[in-house]
């Protein structure tokens, strides 16, 4: 886990090494073990270090290896590195240290830009080819780890996180109206390429994009998940599926223990980090760390789940550490989560994640998380109502269902200038929906959102949290073999049980059944979810703030409106109205934007 950056220049001059420098300095604490930069050619690399796999200097970046004429920065993990080394040494490559990254660079030279499909992990990287002045950007097949663009005055910018990127400057920092309108209406999700801001751009994941010096570009798409029923699967009975998900479960946690450093499980007490925890003991993994968060109730709704977290840290016997978060701390928190935040992400889970990776990061630097297990295996309650709905009416059933608000509800919330004539996010999922494959209609709904709002929501925001304290989270339900498992399993049996049936049965005899059968559970944060006191005033400081007046993004009626009654108004999936608009705002604010 790091934060790297880059520039290459299309226009005959030298890159901007005190620009790259200032973006890579930006992100110092997702790198808090070390830094560099260094520039060949038109191209300028920088990196912030956080020491997960070889420890020593040798595994400092960036790396340079002037035997094969190139470079490059790395981001992530590839959990099969040692693996693909031995084959690479097989074929003639000689090491000079232990680090994943270097094996990226044998792997590049060896196979080219299509070695990422040999690689299981999750990386964004750039390669740099002294000789040709090829830049090479990368990122893993479910977008675990960011990749921020921005191309203007004849170069290209690129950094693991948006706010850093912004220290070059000369970035157009205008409003996206379209990428306003996917955030007030799909649930806040602002799909790649596009971001908030009309001069960044995302790498969308599972791409390479090879950049020509002369600033020509293509993009190749490595993986998607199809979503349809295999000829190889036929015939599979539920206990074939159930035993087939224990298995590549197991896989995904095996993988994810390699590391120089011991690795803890973020553990909410729910099915899927449970699970985790369950898998890791039954490796063998001894004095395993466990981690809960837990907030004090509010407007009557409880704010810790630590009942069943306890249950499964004294059934595996970890090492447990139950974390209430002091009221005194929620506050502050909330301004410094926003900081943390690449892009604005309305869900109040932020707050708690920022503040669990605040604590756990004094104990360990890697964790385990069970993020992602909803997505995959049809954990949410929008999926149900879509099974057995026509495939010609998939698009309206899922945008009923997922989508914050309709279209034309946007009028009544925007001033004039911000509201567009036409509908891009019901166009958005259209198009995916129209896609080849995903037969059915919850096979779509699936695909598209553990592709996309997978990736701009609970990946983001687990990225976004722990890196801010130097904490690498690894998500073993995103394991891309897994997923293509889950994409292939018949439907039914992932709606069965009321959600994630599947992994419900694999389950069974492995975590309590407590666990399994318990009410599902999420992130919980009152003070952000009812709007009152301190949380109130700092909401109603935002969106009243001269700056936010002088920005004119929504009408002074609707929010004259929201701020008499903060907590009545909220989106289809239960966000609170008012907290989604002060947010976005915030986050400008505290950009200086």
């Amino acid at each position: 886990m790091c934060g790297i950056a880059g520039e290459i220049r299309f226009d005959g001059s030298a890159p901007d090494v005190e620009a790259v420098a200032r973006v890579t300095a930006e992100m110092h604490r997702r790198g808090p073990d070390g830094s560099g930069v260094y520039s060949v050619g038109a191209i300028a690399l920088g990196h912030r270090r956080l020491k997960i796999i070889d420890l020593s200097e040798r595994g400092a970046q960036p790396m340079v290896d002037p035997e094969l004429g190139l470079s490059a920065v790395f981001n992530g993990l590839i959990y099969n590195y040692r693996e693909l080394r031995a084959e690479l040494e097989a074929a003639g490559y000689h090491f000079f240290s232990t680090s994943d990254t270097e094996v990226l660079l044998k792997a590049f030279k060896h196979w080219g830009p299509a070695c990422v499909e040999r690689f299981l992990g999750m990386f964004a990287f750039a390669v740099a080819d002294r000789d040709t002045g090829v830049l090479t950007l990368g990122r893993d097949r479910l977008g675990i780890k960011p990749l921020y663009l921005a191309e203007a005055h004849g170069r290209l910018l690129f950094a693991s996180s948006l706010p850093a990127l912004l220290k070059a400057g000369g970035i157009d920092t205008s409003i996206d109206r379209i990428a306003l309108h996917h955030y007030m209406t799909f649930h806040s999700v602002v799909p790649a390429p596009r971001t908030i801001l009309s001069g960044v751009r995302k790498l969308p994941p599972a791409t390479v994009r090879t950049i020509q010096p002369d600033g020509t570009s293509s993009d190749h798409l490595y993986w998607e998940p199809s979503h349809i029923r295999r000829p190889e699967h036929a015939g599979m009975s539920a206990r074939d599926w159930r035993d087939a998900v224990l298995e590549s479960l197991r896989i995904a946690v095996r993988r994810r223990m390699v590391a120089d450093v011991p690795v803890g499980v973020l553990l909410s007490g729910g099915l899927d980090s449970s699970l985790v925890v369950a898998l890791l003991a039954a490796e063998g993994q001894t004095g395993l760390q466990t981690f809960s968060v837990g907030f004090h109730a509010a407007a009557g709704e409880s704010g810790d789940e630590f009942e069943y977290s306890d249950l499964v840290a004294e059934h595996f016997g970890t090492e447990h550490q139950q974390i209430l978060v002091d009221p005194a701390r929620m506050l502050p928190a909330v301004d410094d989560a926003i900081v943390a935040m690449s892009e604005p992400m309305v869900s109040h889970d932020c707050v708690a994640f920022y503040l669990l990776a605040q604590e756990v990061s004094k104990s360990v630097r890697v964790v385990q998380s069970g993020q992602g297990a909803d997505e995959v295996f049809a954990g949410y309650s929008w999926y149900p109502p879509l099974a057995g709905v026509p495939r010609a009416q998939g698009v309206e059933a899922y945008a009923k269902q997922f989508t914050d608000r309709p279209h034309a509800e946007l009028a009544h919330i925007l001033e004039p200038e911000w509201v567009l004539d036409h509908d891009p996010s019901r166009a958005f999922i259209a198009e995916h929906f129209g896609a080849p494959g995903a037969d059915e209609t919850l096979d779509a709904a699936l695909r598209l959102d553990s592709t996309i709002m997978l990736v701009d929501d609970p990946v983001k925001r687990v990225d976004n949290m722990t890196m801010a304290w130097g904490l690498e989270a690894r998500v073993p339900f995103l394991d891309h073999e897994l997923v293509e498992l889950a994409a292939a399993c018949p439907p039914e049996l992932k709606l069965a049980h009321g959600g994630k049936g599947v992994l419900k049965d694999a389950a069974r005899g492995v975590v309590p059944d407590s666990i399994i059968d318990r009410p599902k559970g999420y992130f919980p944060v009152p003070a952000i979810r009812h709007l009152e006191g301190p949380f109130l005033d700092r909401v109603r400081d935002a969106v009243t703030d001269p700056v936010a007046k002088a920005r004119g993004l929504v009408r002074r009626d609707w929010l004259d409106t929201m701020l008499a009654d903060p907590n009545t108004a909220r989106t289809n999936l239960g966000s609170n109205a008012l907290w989604q608009v002060a947010l976005l705002e915030m986050w400008f604010q505290e950009r200086g934007l």
